[in-house]
């Protein structure tokens, strides 16, 4: 359902062999959160705070939950959505196995999501971000993208970032490392200026910006980027690698740094 409202319509048949596994009798966390990466769409996981996940809510984002619905020592693990919420009535409703609008009670659901961890994620298209969100598990979930050689993703969820933050630089580092995987120099190059301009101690943007001039053949302008990259750190032995092709001028250099 998550991925349908995200845009990405699958039947259950198609999700069913990338979510399940055998030996462990049902999808695990990790399974459900890489799932939409497959499909270049974002997998955020929340905070476990109700008050963020009714915002959400709130906000018109499904959110998949775990819940237990025994005991915690006997644990029946199960997976719904959650789609709305009624705060007067004190009830929440979820999108539950074959019922498509189960209402409970607000406390019993707190219940049975505490016993699993208060386990919950969106899903969501690259360019939109959650209501509540956190730059730290953006960034990470923007990284996670980038693993599932999801570069172009990735860069929108990047963008969306910079219009919510416009002086963060890992957003800014991240959406030039991504177009830089895309092969799109002129615009990793622009992020990667744009960092040096907005964080001049940032040895990495300057490092970055060096290798993409350096392959674009300005090398003076190589030189000078790389120059100030060693001069704020100068022990940096990747920045010395770039240093060393850029002098040697052969070759495409060692690759942008992702850190």
């Amino acid at each position: 359902m998550m991925l349908s409202w995200a845009g990405k319509p699958l039947s259950p048949e198609q999700l069913s062999p990338g979510l399940f596994i055998p030996d462990k009798n049902g999808s695990l966390q990790i399974e459900m959160l890489a799932m939409p990466l497959r499909y270049g769409m974002l997998a955020y996981p929340l905070a476990p705070k109700l008050a963020d996940l009714l915002g959400e809510v709130g906000a018109g984002h499904p959110v998949l939950v775990f819940q237990n619905l025994a005991l915690s020592w006997y644990p029946q693990w199960h997976y719904a959505v959650v789609i709305g919420y009624d705060l007067h009535d004190r009830t929440i409703t979820l999108h539950s196995g074959q019922e498509a609008e189960h209402r409970i009670p607000l406390s019993t659901f707190e219940h049975t999501w505490a016993r699993a961890g208060y386990w919950a994620m969106l899903s969501l298209p690259p360019d939109t971000l959650p209501a509540r969100v956190d730059e730290a598990r953006l960034m990470q979930a923007a990284v996670s993208l980038e693993q599932a050689s999801q570069p172009q993703a990735a860069a929108m969820v990047y963008q969306a970032a910079l219009q919510r933050w416009p002086l963060s630089l890992t957003a800014r580092m991240g959406r030039g490392n991504s177009y830089y995987s895309l092969g799109q120099l002129d615009k990793a190059g622009q992020a990667f200026y744009q960092a040096t301009i907005d964080h001049p101690d940032a040895a990495a943007a300057y490092n970055n910006l060096a290798q993409v001039y350096f392959e674009q053949g300005r090398k003076d302008d190589a030189r000078d980027a790389i120059r100030q990259a060693m001069h704020l750190d100068g022990e940096s032995q990747l920045y010395r690698n770039t240093q060393d092709a850029i002098r040697n001028a052969t070759g495409n250099g060692y690759g942008v740094n992702h850190e």
